[in-house]
């Protein structure tokens, strides 16, 4: 089994790429040793101890390093190793499922959360995605969207750049309603 490494815009974060599916039609964020009880891949990146969070999106696995940790040309061989045995393995994943994630939305808005929804699902997650990363729509009031940053998106130094510069203006852009977007 070959699985390719990429380098993210976060520096402490690299992207591994199976090649087939991970998580198909979704993701999953697992950003403390706590929260990965749920994958047994998870708990094993972890127990290496210089991860600090370990995302899967659809097609890809995304692990960040702790600061002052072994440096990447040594700790991704480490990571390869569970990752490749794990799935060479066929066992699964990720054991149960994830609770839909909580928003907060005045039902007045519902065309408008329409809007932001879409835009966020056919132009921001799959650019975001390219980068190792996921965003999720946490809500939407008094003109201001709440986004999670997933993966490698969080904690990346280029976070607040992608969610101003990049997310807030192409809200801004088709949905005149957006006045600001928030990381939550």
């Amino acid at each position: 089994m070959l699985i390719e490494t990429e380098r993210t815009p976060n520096p402490a974060t690299l992207k591994f790429l199976p090649g087939r599916p991970v998580v198909p039609g979704g993701t999953r964020d697992f950003p403390t040793p706590e929260s990965a009880d749920a994958s047994p891949l998870a708990r094993d990146l972890f127990a290496l101890g210089d991860v600090e969070r370990v995302f899967f999106g659809e097609d890809f696995i995304t692990v960040t390093k702790a600061p002052g940790s072994a440096d990447w040309e040594l700790l991704k061989l480490d990571v390869l190793g569970l990752i490749m045995d794990h799935l060479a393995s066929g066992a699964p994943l990720l054991m149960g499922t994830e609770a839909d994630v909580a928003t907060f939305d005045d039902p007045a808005d519902a065309e408008i959360v329409a809007q932001i929804r879409d835009l966020l699902e056919t132009r921001v997650r799959p650019a975001v995605a390219n980068d190792g990363g996921d965003i999720v729509y946490r809500g939407f009031q008094k003109g201001v969207v709440f986004l999670h940053m997933q993966g490698s998106c969080a904690g990346c130094p280029s976070s607040t750049a992608t969610l101003k510069g990049g997310i807030e203006n192409l809200l801004r852009h088709y949905v005149p309603e957006v006045s600001e977007v928030r990381a939550v």
